[in-house]
This record gives structure tokens, C-alpha cells and sequence, in this order.
């Protein structure tokens, strides 16, 4: 559950890609000119990806592992970058899969290819307003404090019920800190 026990009512939508550059290797000393360099490829198409966040409507898009290269000497022939989106809504989670898949390559000859997609759609909370006021019902008859209701960028399979229409209330359980970090909790 979240601080204090509350539950969560609302969680964003969740999308995962990967996007995979193909460029030419060629000797980076001898005939660097030879090459296309699918590092450069990536770093143009990372700064492509930060401008699809929508701070206004707390759209993430967040690459989170980069690869390129083999050795020290070589123009990269391949580099990759996966990336995590999450957003309140369906059509901004759907906004941002169409920009994505738009992709195209800033280098002459670079080949960029994008997979993956949407998910999770976002946990709304007329999903879970039903269990939620049962919930806090509950509580009370028992003699607690109804627990409070909290919106979460973390996605859960409580997504996947919500929205196949099945009523969902998500984050029951104890209480913790600081997920995914080394002092999680």
C-alpha cells in the first residue's frame, strides 16, 4: 500500500519499446567517414524521445537502457534504447505510442525499427470507486480509519482488470518505500 496504508484508486498506463538502430561499421581512425554511426543515430533519437513527455499532463517517456558499439576503434554498426512511458490517460499513452512509432532516422543510410507498445492502460478511478467506498465502509464498521485513496505512476496488473471492466482496488497490503531503489523497503 502506499503512506499510511492508503490504497491506490488511480495508476497510470504503462508502455515499453525498443527502439534498435542499424548503422555501418568502419574503422573510427582509418575511415571513420565510411561508417554511419548508430551511436550518433541513438543519441539523436533519445532527445527525440525526452520532447514526447508531457510535464502538464505528467506523461513520462524515459530511456532507461542505452547500448552501442563494440570496440574503442570501431564506428557502432548497432546501438538500442528501451524505453518506459506512462501516462493518466489512454489517449495520451496512445498519443505518445504514434510518435513513436514515427521514428525516423536523423542519419543518411541509419535504419531505425521500434517494437513493443501500450501494456497497461491506466487504472482509473471509476474503476475503483465502488470496492473504494466498501473498502473505507468496512473500515468503519470495524473501527479504523478508512484508508485514504492515492494515485500511482506504477503500473500493476490491477491495470489489466480495470480494463477489461472487472471493478479493481489496488496497493492493499503493507506498507512501503522507495521501490526498484537499493534501500526499497
Amino acid at each position: 500500500s502506499a503512506d499510511g496504508g492508503a490504497v491506490k484508486i488511480a495508476r497510470k498506463g504503462v508502455g515499453g519499446y525498443q527502439i534498435s538502430i542499424i548503422g555501418r561499421a568502419a574503422h573510427a581512425g582509418l575511415e571513420p567517414q565510411l561508417g554511419v554511426t548508430a551511436g550518433l543515430e541513438l543519441a539523436h533519437q533519445v532527445l527525440a524521445l525526452a520532447g514526447l513527455a508531457d510535464p502538464g499532463a505528467e506523461t513520462t517517456v524515459t530511456p532507461t537502457t542505452l547500448s552501442a558499439g563494440t570496440t574503442m576503434n570501431t564506428v557502432p554498426e548497432a546501438a538500442s534504447v528501451t524505453v518506459d512511458v506512462r501516462a493518466w490517460t489512454g489517449a495520451e499513452l496512445e498519443r505518445v505510442d504514434r510518435e513513436i512509432r514515427f521514428a525516423a532516422p536523423r542519419l543518411a543510410e541509419a535504419v531505425v525499427t521500434v517494437t513493443g507498445g501500450i501494456n497497461r492502460y491506466p487504472l482509473e478511478p471509476a474503476a475503483t470507486r465502488r470496492l473504494f467506498d466498501l473498502a473505507r465502509g468496512a473500515a468503519s464498521d470495524i473501527g479504523l480509519e478508512p484508508p485514504a485513496g492515492v494515485r500511482s505512476g506504477g503500473g500493476s496488473d490491477g491495470n489489466i482488470t480495470a480494463a477489461i471492466g472487472v471493478p479493481t482496488l489496488d496497493g492493499l497490503g503493507a506498507v512501503g518505500d522507495r521501490p526498484h531503489a537499493r534501500d526499497e523497503h
